[in-house]
């Protein structure tokens, strides 16, 4: 016993390592973080050992989801009554073994973006967020596999150096060798490689949205015939083709949402395109898909300029309605049904341009997966629209009210100008 006790340190030393200890000196601080470490560890048993040792690295993932019966993606915490798109990613996160649990009840410890919130009902076919994760072993499959088959991880990028990092105590003899070996082990894995400060929400440019609707919508109201028996003429159909592309550039869309004052800079929208395609006969059924490209777009803004083209074709409201619209009058704007909107793909332009071909990243162009996004589109989304259409008839409904709407309004906003309504932080529809 006596030859395992230590001499005490000189009363000096001793002093001096309290001092720097106390003082926030360097290796005080290694000691108390080592410390802290080792007591997670024990904390957390073998499990906690396995998980520190995994690198934690951000990654970029592609998701579709058929939104019926979720209130919207974004997740609202500490509100269990309303189910959200992100509640059940969380939870598949967790349980795989990418995230501890801690991080789903405050998402920012993982740092986790999306590129578009949707609304309650609404579906996506090509969502991204960006997040940080433990690089687990077969991420997708192991995410998949805790989701319902209505929510799928259909690919995957992620931060380059997580997959090759040399020791920096080491020179590379080769940098073009270097990045050679990480572009053969990405494509090895099947992923693509994105910048470290990757944000899924700020590097997006733009966003595509469809709305998928039965053509019965456009018949006029004198001979409304909202059954499987109608059929769009061409006439009709370049005139709803003529009215879309008046949203084409930029317009002052405070009518469109509920969030935003006349007078704000925020309400400013630019819109790239928005255009209806051929009608198709889905089950008897005909549809038809409203296409529109933009930078953002705010909650409600997509449905409510379908809602209003729909109103002017089947003749309650005049064209004129659209430029009016625009101003600093109130408009009452009719809001369409949110089960025909699906967030189809989202843009990041810019950023390919500066990264795409730089031999370190790859463009975020998901084109590998496009049969991916496609089948779900085939399996999940479509059917579901024509399904909830057909026995629940929620755009027949829709279309019952618009009688009700005053076209005719003419409000002005000039009563309380400067009146803001707080907007939740990003933007969606």
């Amino acid at each position: 016993m006596a030859g395992n006790v230590q001499a005490p340190a000189p009363v000096g030393a001793a002093r001096e390592q309290d001092r720097k200890a106390r003082g926030g000196w360097r290796g005080g601080a290694r000691v108390w973080e080592d410390a802290e470490q080792q007591a997670k560890q024990r904390r957390g048993g073998p499990g906690g050992e396995l998980r520190r040792k995994l690198p934690k690295r951000k990654i970029v993932l592609l998701m579709a989801y058929s939104g019926k019966g979720y209130h919207g993606m974004q997740r609202n915490v500490g509100s269990s009554q309303f189910k959200t798109i992100e509640d059940d990613l969380v939870s598949a996160l967790v349980r795989s073994g990418c995230i501890p649990e801690n991080h789903g009840e405050d998402m920012r410890k993982m740092s986790f973006q999306r590129c578009a919130r949707t609304d309650k009902g609404v579906s996506a076919a090509g969502q991204v967020v960006s997040l940080k994760v433990w690089l687990i072993d077969d991420i997708l499959e192991k995410i998949n596999s805790h989701l319902p088959p209505h929510i799928r991880i259909l690919g995957c990028a992620r931060h380059g150096s997580a997959l090759f990092q040399p020791n920096p105590r080491h020179r590379s003899p080769d940098l073009v060798e270097l990045k050679q070996v990480m572009t053969l082990l990405c494509n090895k894995a099947g992923l693509k490689r994105v910048t470290g400060g990757f944000n899924s929400k700020n590097k997006c440019d733009a966003r595509t949205y469809f709305y998928m609707l039965p053509t019965f919508a456009f018949a006029h109201k004198d001979h409304d015939v909202q059954d499987e028996s109608y059929r769009l003429s061409t006439e009709t159909l370049l005139r709803v083709n003529r009215l879309l592309a008046c949203y084409k550039g930029t317009h002052n869309f405070h009518n469109f949402t509920s969030q935003k004052g006349p007078r704000e800079a925020s309400a400013r929208r630019y819109v790239l395109d928005m255009f209806c395609e051929e009608p198709f006969v889905r089950d008897g059924m005909e549809f038809a898909v409203i296409k529109v490209k933009g930078q953002s777009f705010m909650t409600h803004q997509i449905r409510k300029m379908v809602g209003l083209v729909v109103a002017i074709v089947k003749g309650y409201a005049p064209e004129s309605v659209l430029e009016r619209s625009w101003g600093e009058a109130k408009v009452d704007v009719p809001k369409a049904p949110g089960l025909g909107l699906v967030l189809e793909r989202v843009h990041f332009e810019k950023y390919n341009q500066r990264f795409g071909n730089d031999g370190l990243h790859e463009p975020l162009d998901w084109s590998r997966e496009e049969a991916g996004v496609t089948a779900f589109k085939e399996q999940h989304i479509y059917p579901t629209i024509i399904s909830t259409e057909r026995h629940e008839r929620s755009m027949a409904q829709w279309l019952s009210t618009l009688p009700v709407h005053d076209f005719n309004a003419t409000a002005h906003a000039a009563a309380c100008p400067d009146a803001k309504v707080p907007s939740p932080a990003g933007d969606s529809d």
